[in-house]
């Protein structure tokens, strides 16, 4: 479980803020999902893929990326599977010896 450890965890997704709520009550999410719609922070991250061809337009790759406390990014999945996401950064979190949380 990710809140094992200390760490800050959250999504961002380029979807508005009206259809990241309504996932995030489907999906009973306990953690922030943040709006990205103008792309501006995926754009940024360097996620972007241009899906035109399929009349997408740009989406946002899933990548998990693991900030440290100094705020630079230490690590990044490119291989996020959804299925597995939470068994994955748990196991990251671990390989990356990010301690425990504080009870």
């Amino acid at each position: 479980m990710i809140r094992a450890f200390d760490a800050a965890y959250f999504m961002i997704s380029v979807d508005s803020l009206e259809d990241n709520t309504a996932f995030a009550k489907k999906e009973n999410a306990d953690f922030p999902l943040l709006a990205d719609p103008t792309r501006a922070t995926a754009r940024k991250y360097g996620v972007l893929a241009d899906m035109s061809r399929f009349k997408l337009g740009e989406v946002a790759a899933r990548h998990t990326f693991y900030i440290g406390p100094d705020g630079k990014i230490v690590d990044v999945d490119r291989k996020v599977s959804p299925g597995t996401s939470g068994e994955d950064i748990v196991a990251h979190l671990k390989a990356l010896n990010v301690p425990a949380a504080k009870k």
